[in-house]
């Protein structure tokens, strides 16, 4: 490749990564904004407290569900379209809750939900996006850009509540419809950025260095052998066990310091500071990664989630509730970013999406599972049963690595990236 086609293909990247950016910190901020008054719309709508974590279920139903389907397809279309289908489907599904609310009907927002859920399963693909473009050296830190998007709707979404309701109250509408249009108009913002600037399209860049090919063939290799390959199993247990643990414990700790007397000011302040681990510090991980490999980084997050599984339960006051709520975030951060990475190296182009949108739907499964399992654990057992539970999961993940770590050295077998 000569200079001027090294200069005009890094200054693609570059337009492409920021574009990324941005659509994924606009959907972060819709999607946070609505999760904030889901459940208090879902008691109103419905006429029953119970029902207040449906519409957040079938969210990650939806997540889980179209996670693969938008693989599949970014690998036979492209993923500048695939990518935009999915954030239509998410302000549909947002201005559909949005009318759902004005109209008073339950059932009409549960499918609201249910949509924009499903865009959030083609949003997520785009930190693999991001980093299929990216030269190997840098993957992990393109990864880590775009989960630090995250820290945008974390901060910013439930910031625009308020105001978003005040907006249309003036123009006759119900406020509680507010976080929903709103929402509609961030994810067809993000719809239009990534239709306009998303070129050319990923797709055509992954192997080789011309911005003019043609898009990589999808592959016919039965899924279930391309999950035999060991490091696509490493990469996902570190993206499933984080996700699992983190969820299982940060999902119960509200209620747990709740039962022990802290007010809302205290949970509010755990929680954020796990939100800052879990987001805050994704800009340095991906170069961390990226300078001392996936494996390890993989192995110093678990250690984390360890130290994390350990004092919760047995922090005395809010500061060391609060550090282990944050450890617990930053363990998530390095075993998700990190596996991501992983399984990105380890995958052939035309294979990418459909791994990737598999990939999407166990983690998803395993948030849900962490979420649900959560309180019936603490219930039988307290908080006490949900670390065990979480510290045994991660002790399987170190005893994996340290596994494929032994088994790779004695093949003398590198792994890429790692």
């Amino acid at each position: 490749m000569d200079t001027a086609q090294s200069a005009e293909r890094r200054a693609a990247v570059r337009r492409l990564t920021a574009t990324l950016f941005v659509a994924q910190s606009f959907f972060s901020a819709a999607i946070i904004a609505a999760f904030t008054i889901m459940p208090i719309l879902a008691a109103r709508l419905s006429g029953q407290d119970s029902a207040a974590g449906l519409p957040s279920t079938l969210s990650l139903i939806g997540r889980a569900a179209a996670a693969y389907p938008f693989g599949w397809l970014m690998d036979r279309i492209g993923r500048r379209l695939g990518l935009s289908l999915g954030y239509g489907l998410g302000a549909a599904g947002m201005a559909l809750s949005a009318w759902a609310v004005w109209a008073g009907s339950f059932t009409w927002f549960l499918i609201g939900v249910g949509l924009f859920g499903m865009g959030r399963g083609a949003s997520e693909l785009g930190r693999y996006v991001a980093a299929e473009v990216q030269p190997e050296d840098n993957r992990a830190k393109a990864i880590g850009l775009i989960v630090f998007a995250g820290t945008v709707g974390a901060v910013g979404g439930p910031l625009l509540v308020k105001p978003a309701g005040q907006l249309v109250s003036r123009f006759g509408l119900s406020a509680e419809t507010g976080p929903f249009l709103l929402g509609a108009a961030f994810m067809a913002a993000a719809l239009l950025l990534i239709w306009t600037l998303l070129r050319p399209d990923p797709q055509t860049m992954i192997t080789t260095a011309k911005m003019d090919g043609a898009p990589v063939a999808a592959s016919d290799i039965p899924l279930r052998q391309l999950f035999a390959d060991a490091r696509v199993l490493l990469a996902l247990g570190s993206m499933a066990v984080g996700q699992l643990v983190m969820s299982l414990i940060m999902v119960i700790t509200p209620l747990y310091m709740d039962h022990q007397q802290h007010g809302t000011q205290a949970i509010s302040f755990v929680i954020m500071a796990h939100t800052l681990g879990m987001f805050g510090l994704s800009w340095l991980t991906g170069g961390l990664i990226d300078r001392y490999g996936r494996i390890a980084i993989m192995f110093v997050g678990a250690l984390i989630l360890v130290v994390s599984a350990v004092m919760a339960p047995i922090a005395a006051g809010v500061p060391l509730l609060a550090l282990a709520l944050f450890l617990l975030g930053l363990g998530w951060n390095f075993c998700f970013i990190a596996g991501s990475s992983l399984l990105t190296d380890s995958i052939a182009a035309g294979d990418k999406g459909r791994v990737q949108g598999a990939a999407e739907v166990i983690v998803a499964l395993s948030s849900g599972a962490g979420s649900l399992g959560s309180g019936p654990v603490f219930a039988g057992g307290g908080i006490t049963a949900v670390s065990g539970i979480g510290l045994a999961m991660v002790l399987l993940l170190l005893a994996g690595v340290a596994w494929f770590s032994w088994s790779r050295r004695a093949s003398l077998e590198p792994v890429s990236g790692s």
